[in-house]
């Protein structure tokens, strides 16, 4: 129980400086479904799903019932799902692969969710992200083409599931590195990845 608790208010920590600090979002996004995820793999999965509901309530008394559940999306789900992918010893294509659908879903339901909260479209950021490298990337083919709305809003959604690629390898790769110190092991990386995750323990 003392574990759980102190996972779950460490996770909540960490959301409430992701979202208030200045500083640190991309160390506070790596860390944040890290001690979930260790308390799935350590205690099992019911574990890891009653600290991310104890963390969650404490979001919402420290931040208010529409704030504090967004730690759910992605980075709740990302951490249950992690933690009993490496609990039971599954593959990395399967946690890696369903953490990319699970991250991507979150992230355009915090856009979402932030969009209501703002009162403007904040998908039209990405769209500008997209347009702007689908024209940088038209240039530099030399193809005289003029994108449509369909293939910006494509690119745009290309953006953000590379981002989520990156960001779940980055999760695996930190835990199979700092876990096994923490008595929870993670499964080995498959042979196409493990030259690039097999590094020394930090």
């Amino acid at each position: 129980m003392m574990e759980s608790s102190y996972l779950a208010a460490a996770a909540a920590l960490i959301w409430l400086a992701l979202y208030y600090l200045p500083v640190g979002g991309a160390l506070f996004r790596l860390a944040l479904p890290l001690p979930l995820a260790l308390l799935a793999v350590r205690r099992g999965a019911r574990a890891g799903v009653e600290g991310l509901a104890v963390a969650i309530l404490l979001l919402i008394a420290l931040m208010g019932p529409v704030r504090g559940p967004l730690m759910l999306f992605p980075y709740g789900l990302l951490s249950v799902w992690l933690g009993w992918c490496w609990l039971h010893r599954c593959s990395w294509w399967l946690s890696w692969g369903i953490g990319l659908l699970i991250g991507a879903a979150g992230f355009l339901v915090r856009v979402v969710a932030l969009s209501l909260l703002v009162g403007e479209n904040l998908w039209v950021i990405i769209t500008r992200a997209g347009a702007g490298l689908l024209d940088r990337l038209l240039e530099l083919l030399q193809l005289p083409l003029a994108p449509d709305l369909l293939l910006v809003q494509m690119m745009a959604l290309a953006l953000v599931l590379i981002q989520q690629l990156v960001y779940v390898l980055a999760l695996h790769a930190l835990a199979y590195w700092i876990f096994p110190r923490l008595q929870a092991p993670v499964p080995d990386p498959p042979p196409l990845l493990h030259g690039l995750v097999a590094l020394d323990p930090l």
